[in-house]
């Protein structure tokens, strides 16, 4: 290998130069050009910018994927510049145990089909949870990624060239200040034929320093303003992350709306399949695919005629229940009524609960003190 001793000998000696230049700063012993406010505003707002940009990166992984293992796979996969393996999503993995549940219980039980339905809007779910996952991990983390690894590494470079150039500016300084107090002080001595060289040496040392510290100020300057125009381009980088941001918020609300979506068709459909919830486990349904509120629960028989019209006509609220065959119930869960034909249930809570004629059979009449309305057999246990 070809070693260039000179060079070698020379960057040394620069290399000890700013190191000495840069111990006698920390001590106060020598001093340090300042940058002007506007320069040290911009470094401020870099290192801040770099700082937040990282700190909302990780928090951003974290909630994208709260495993830490996985993550650390992912980083693997990412620096080995390999595919990150497709990873089934906990709603998905849910979803699936759910519907092999079902089929071993049975498809056809109340449970098992339950089950299936459930699983199934899982694995939705989970579908949506990985489709915002992507989404996010394009539109969002990688731009913010490619500014800490792109952008920020050139500012960070430049930046430590800068301070290179200030440290030889400065020490380009402080020998042209020497070179100039000893020139002075030659000056100032007698005039004598052997101290004529020793002059002369100085008056060169100082016309040296001169041309070395002008060569310097060049180089400083040169590499300030190289460095403000990245420093000043953290700016587009703000506007960048800004539009970022908002397709982050945008996938977010995509996702969130599927999610709630999902549920609520899953609400309405598992609402229309009250035998999985109503009585005791031990109940048998009845024959002939009776639900259990019509096979147990009276009906009241109301004739048409001048003193009963036709119960179409007249609002399930205005019937009066029937002397016998009412039943008490529990309230499951709390309810709020949609409108006032409806009675407002508190879970926990027991109300007396009876079935009309021309009610849907996931309805039926329920009376609470001085209060009567429709109450839905989901939210009901039948308790005799």
């Amino acid at each position: 290998m070809d070693f260039n001793v000179k060079k070698l000998a020379s960057d040394a000696g620069v290399f000890f130069t700013r190191a000495v230049q840069f111990t006698e700063e920390k001590l106060g012993q020598a001093e340090k050009t300042e940058l002007d406010a506007h320069f040290e505003n911009l470094l401020s707002r870099a290192d801040s910018t770099k700082n937040w940009t990282e700190k909302i990166l990780r928090q951003t992984e974290v909630l994208l994927q709260p495993n830490p293992s996985a993550r650390i796979e992912e980083f693997l996969y990412e620096k080995l510049d390999r595919k990150i393996p497709s990873r089934i999503t906990n709603g998905e993995l849910l979803g699936q145990y759910m519907i092999d549940a079902a089929s071993e219980f049975g498809p056809g039980t109340p449970y098992g089909s339950t089950l299936i339905k459930v699983g199934e809007a899982q694995r939705r779910l989970g579908a949506a949870d990985r489709d915002f996952i992507q989404s996010s991990m394009i539109n969002f983390l990688t731009p913010l990624r490619n500014f800490l690894e792109g952008d920020w590494k050139t500012i960070s470079k430049e930046r430590r060239l800068l301070e290179n150039r200030r440290l030889d500016l400065d020490a380009g300084k402080a020998r042209l200040k020497k070179a100039k107090a000893a020139e002075a002080k030659a000056a100032a001595m007698p005039d004598f034929q052997e101290t004529r060289p020793r002059n002369y040496v100085l008056s060169a040392s100082a016309s040296a320093a001169e041309q070395e510290l002008r060569l310097a100020q060049t180089e400083f300057d040169r590499q300030a303003e190289v460095t403000r125009l990245l420093l000043e381009g953290i700016s587009s980088t703000h506007t960048n992350h800004l539009r970022c941001l908002h397709e982050f918020v945008e996938a977010q609300a995509t996702y969130y709306a599927q999610c709630y979506q999902y549920t609520l068709d899953l609400q309405k459909l598992l609402g229309r399949f009250p035998s999985a919830f109503v009585g005791n486990a031990n109940t048998q349904a009845p024959p002939g695919g009776v639900s259990p509120s019509a096979a147990t629960l009276p009906v009241v028989p109301v004739l048409a005629g001048p003193c009963n019209p036709p119960t179409s006509s007249v609002p399930f609220t205005e019937i009066s229940p029937p002397s016998t065959g009412t039943r008490r119930a529990r309230v499951l869960y709390d309810y709020d009524p949609a409108d006032s034909s409806e009675l407002e249930l508190l879970a926990d809570e027991l109300i007396t609960v009876y079935s009309l004629p021309g009610m849907d059979s996931d309805w039926l009449m329920g009376e609470k003190g001085n209060k009567k309305g429709k109450v839905p057999v989901t939210y009901l246990e039948l308790l005799n």
